[in-house]
Order: C-alpha cells, then sequence, then structure tokens
C-alpha cells in the first residue's frame, strides 16, 4: 500500500515538473512571438498568471520528489510565498495602468479584447489568435471614460457599449463569423432590406436608411449614419451618439441572389449603460 502511494506521489510530482517546464517553454514562445510579430496576450494578466503557475508547479513538484529538511522546505516556502506577492501586486499595477477588457465567447471559440490606456483614455480593439495571443486591430475612435459593457448579440458577434470623455455613449462591435459563403463582403442594411418585427419594435430597411419604431415613435437614420462591423452588425448613430447595434443572429442565411427569400432573425440592441437585452427581430415581408 506504502509502495502504491510513493509511486502515484512520483507521478503527481512528475506531472507538476512537466507542468512548470510546459509554463516557461510559454512564456518563452510569448517572448519570441511578441518580439518577432508584436503579438501579445489576450490579456496582460496572464504573463502574471502564468508566472505564478509555473513556480507554484515547479516547487510542488521539488517537494514532493525530493526529500528535503523542514528547514529547506520553510526557506522554499517563503520564496515562492514573496515571488507570488510580487507576480500579483504586478498584475494589479499593469492592469491599473493598462485596463484589459476581456469576454468570452458563449460558445468558448472566440475571445473579444479591448485594452484601454486609463491615463489618455485610448483604447485598441485586439484580434485573437491561437486562443491567448492577439494582435492590434484598430484604435476606438472615441477617447473613453468609465466603464465597458460587452454583450455578445450572437456566438460570433459581441457588442461593447462605453462612454467617451465627451460623455456621448458609444458601441463598438466585435465580429468574428459570416452568415455567406465567406469569400464576398455585404452590407449588412442591404441584406435586412424589409419590414422586421418584435416585442412592440419595429425595424424598416429600405433606400431612405433604416427606421427603428418603439412605442409608437419612429426615429430615421440615414445610411451616412450607420457604421458597419464586420459582415455581421451596424450601428445606428445620431448626432454622432450610438443609438442602436442590428446584428445578424446565427440563423440569419445571405444569399447571392436578391431575389431568394430572407431566412432567420436579426437582433436590435440598445446602446445605453444601464440594463438593455437584445431584442429578436422577425422579417414581415418587403416594406
Amino acid at each position: 500500500m506504502k509502495q502504491h502511494i510513493s509511486k502515484l506521489t512520483k507521478i503527481i510530482g512528475w506531472i507538476l515538473f512537466l507542468l512548470a517546464i510546459a509554463a516557461f517553454c510559454v512564456q518563452l514562445g510569448f517572448l519570441y512571438v511578441d518580439a518577432k510579430f508584436q503579438a501579445t496576450y489576450i490579456d496582460n494578466r496572464l504573463f502574471y498568471i502564468i508566472n505564478i503557475f509555473c513556480i507554484f508547479s515547479l516547487v510542488l513538484a521539488v517537494l514532493v520528489l525530493l526529500r528535503l529538511t523542514k528547514r529547506f522546505k520553510i526557506v522554499l516556502t517563503s520564496i515562492v510565498v514573496v515571488f507570488i506577492v510580487v507576480q500579483a501586486v504586478m498584475l494589479i499595477g499593469s492592469n491599473q495602468e493598462i485596463k484589459n477588457i476581456t469576454s468570452v465567447s458563449p460558445d468558448w471559440k472566440h475571445v473579444l479584447s479591448i485594452k484601454e490606456n486609463t491615463e489618455t483614455g485610448n483604447a485598441v480593439y485586439y484580434r485573437s489568435y491561437y486562443g491567448i495571443l492577439a494582435r492590434p486591430k484598430e484604435k476606438l475612435p472615441y477617447e473613453t471614460s468609465g466603464e465597458f459593457k460587452v454583450e455578445w448579440l450572437a456566438k460570433d458577434v459581441a457588442a461593447v457599449t462605453y462612454k467617451t470623455a465627451d460623455n456621448t455613449i458609444q458601441q463598438y462591435v466585435g465580429t468574428y463569423g459570416d452568415r455567406g459563403s465567406g469569400r464576398s463582403y455585404y452590407y449588412v442594411g442591404a441584406e435586412i432590406h424589409g419590414k422586421w418585427q418584435g416585442n412592440n419594435i419595429e425595424v424598416i430597411s429600405d433606400t431612405k436608411g433604416i427606421t427603428v419604431t418603439e412605442n409608437g415613435e419612429s426615429e430615421l437614420f440615414d445610411w451616412d449614419s450607420i457604421h458597419q462591423f464586420g459582415t455581421l452588425a451596424v450601428v445606428l448613430k445620431k448626432n454622432d451618439e450610438a443609438v442602436w447595434t442590428i446584428s445578424l443572429n446565427e440563423n440569419f442565411e445571405v444569399h447571392s441572389a436578391a431575389s431568394e427569400k430572407t431566412v432567420g432573425t436579426i437582433s436590435l440592441y440598445k446602446a445605453t449603460m444601464g440594463d438593455s437585452q437584445p431584442i429578436i427581430l422577425r422579417y414581415k415581408g418587403s416594406n
């Protein structure tokens, strides 16, 4: 029995050691990729978390695999505690300088990443690669101020609502998919041409723009006030401030021929820092 426990302990020790080596290799790989391709962790805090995991696993492996004196164990444990505390302090300090807004999609396939310089208010959207790595794609057009609110309108559409320095509400949409063949670009406004309804709200897309009717009050957003993100969403603006986001749901089908029947639903999402849920709209025919 004791021999079995001893064997199991050694296996656990070697597993911990291999995990520590793997974490160390990940960090080395990250430093190389960062220097050569300007790719970084999708969340800056990962660097410190992996450091903590690496040293914690390594020390546990040493304690399990080697017979150490009590004094040496105390010294080793003290060093680890100090290291973890230092890394934790650096993690907190790093996030105070560069605030990480990170959100994982409902199906765990996509990660939204925005990094905000808290001193300047400049925020940059990062595109994820290989899960935990990311590269900057574009700077958000407005200087940010305050909190960010993230809502996944679909498994591949994330709407980010935030306040700007001039106290306006803006929305940025991260898109990670396509509703067509994936080989061509298309305009969301044209694809949703017609009348859509749901939950006492009506949306009409026509040659003038997109009209949203809520509680009997209609508001027209001309095409100059509509900003498209990828091929999955548009943000409707009034006086240079976001009012609504419209996105194509997963069941929406984009056809190459305009004569084909409209299939699927869309989501309408209000731009507000308060509570707001996406509203599902269904096609009711051409206007």
